[in-house]
């Protein structure tokens, strides 16, 4: 095993030199002996190496006195739903590795309620477990899987009569290009299919049977949305959409073939679903644009300002009792699925809201590009400490978070055109940091991106 497998929220690496088949089994042990799980739901995606892996994570809960549901092959927003629909798990896996390539695996584990485990909660203990157990020998066998502790369980038929629930439709009809990259996101796709009245699909890279041989399933790389943007010029469709590796990550295209930037979708997203709980409690990620917290008060609801990351997202959505939360990176977190990831309903309630209106995407959108975004721009610094305290020190006089990284703003209180703010973060897993910026103007936004890029690449 490569210890550097056990990240800050999951358990990732290429198969079978980083992570194997005894790996996992003990994984699944350390899943009933350290987090302390007595059933648990078990899930895989569609990679060659994840029957054999599936199996031996089974095999390991099953050795250490567990009891499974099997899932077969899920998303991930379905092993959240299973979390809490199934009345008998207290926990819940997944054998997959998101958007990385065919060659990688990993897991992914969250607890009742679809409460994530990430380092601090449960993730660090485990990789001693699984450590001290593959020191002992303990190894995992090609014995039959014990059937009196496995049953199989269907969770996508009350998932999809979940999800189904939430549209409204009306008596629009939509064409929607829908790109799944060959990968899990073509589990959603019956989602869209029981409302053929209201939407014609068409498919781009819906193959399930040959999985991982399209592009980078990773809507957040603007690049792989190219040949989307282009099909939905082509075929006049309303919307394009597309899905990461394990569908708990979502991005959109306009019937223009314009990206939509994904804080921006947080924004829209809140601004419907206020209409239905007024005065709601709505996070967005401190990279987010201005505009986001923005409409979330103007719609009536309470924002905050959250850490990047699964786990801090979802520990300060129940913390405030959160409606929803937008990352940037395109996943959405809904109360409605205990606080879990629902890509499916993100892109619902879009649809929503263009059939109750009669208004194109693009223009839905248009008032919430109100700023000037720089994206995120990594730079390798050898000392990011160092490094932040210049940052810290240079600009003392703006208003200072620490939140997450630094984020420095000069915006409330300050004349139009002379308003910006910047945030800097370390990355956890290489030696990065990770600056995100906005100005009101794109001058100023040009004129601080380049102040600020050579004083942290030095």
């Amino acid at each position: 095993m490569n210890p550097s497998i056990f990240k800050a929220y999951d358990i990732r690496g290429i198969y079978p030199s980083d992570i194997d088949e005894d790996t996992v089994y003990a994984i699944g042990r350390a899943a009933v002996t350290t987090l302390g799980f007595t059933t648990v739901a078990v899930g895989r995606d569609a990679r060659e190496s994840g029957p054999a892996l599936h199996a031996a994570l089974i095999r390991g809960i099953c050795d250490a006195g567990g009891r499974v549901v099997d899932l077969g092959m899920i998303t991930t927003p379905m092993l959240y739903f299973a979390s809490w629909h199934l009345p008998d798990v207290d926990g819940a896996i997944a054998v997959t590795a998101s958007h990385n390539p065919a060659e990688y695996n990993g897991i992914k584990i969250c607890r009742r309620d679809a409460k994530p485990v990430g380092g601090e909660s449960g993730l660090n203990d485990v990789r001693e477990t699984v450590t001290q157990l593959l020191h002992d020998g303990v190894r995992n066998t090609d014995t039959d899987l014990p059937t009196d502790a496995v049953r199989h369980g269907d969770i996508r038929t009350p998932y999809y009569d979940y999800i189904a629930s939430f549209a409204r439709f009306e008596h629009a009809h939509f064409s929607v290009v829908i790109d799944c990259a060959n990968t899990m996101g073509v589990l959603e796709l019956p989602l869209y299919e029981r409302f053929r009245d209201a939407i014609t699909v068409i498919p781009l890279y819906c193959d399930l049977d040959h999985p991982y041989t399209a592009h980078e399933a990773n809507p957040l790389n603007t690049a792989t949305l190219d040949e989307l943007r282009s099909r939905v010029v082509e075929t006049g469709a309303a919307l394009g959409i597309a899905y990461d590796g394990d569908a708990d990550r979502i991005g959109f295209v306009d019937e223009r073939g314009e990206i939509i930037p994904m804080d921006l979708i947080t924004g829209l997203l809140a601004r419907v679903l206020l209409t239905e709980t007024p005065g709601a409690t709505v996070l967005y990620d401190l990279r987010s644009s201005r505009a986001v917290k923005e409409v979330i008060e103007e719609s009536g609801g309470v924002a905050r300002e959250c850490r990047v990351g699964h786990a801090f997202i979802k520990e300060q959505m129940r913390e405030y009792d959160a409606l929803f939360a937008g990352e940037l990176s395109g996943h959405y977190y809904f109360r409605a699925n205990k606080n879990g990831e629902l890509s499916t309903l993100a892109a619902f309630t879009i649809l929503n809201l263009m059939a109750r209106t009669g208004t194109r995407i693009s223009r839905l959108v248009t008032d919430l590009r109100r700023y000037y975004h720089s994206g995120e721009i990594n730079s390798t610094v050898h000392d990011p400490d160092t490094v932040i305290a210049t940052l810290k020190e240079r600009y003392s006089d703006g208003e200072c978070s620490e939140l997450d990284g630094v984020k420095i703003s000069y915006w409330d209180g300050v004349p139009h055109g002379q308003r910006w703010w910047f945030n800097v973060r370390a990355s956890n897993t290489e030696p990065l940091l990770r600056l995100n910026m906005e100005a009101d103007t794109e001058a100023l936004l040009h004129e601080k991106q380049d102040e600020l890029l050579r004083i942290i690449r030095g």
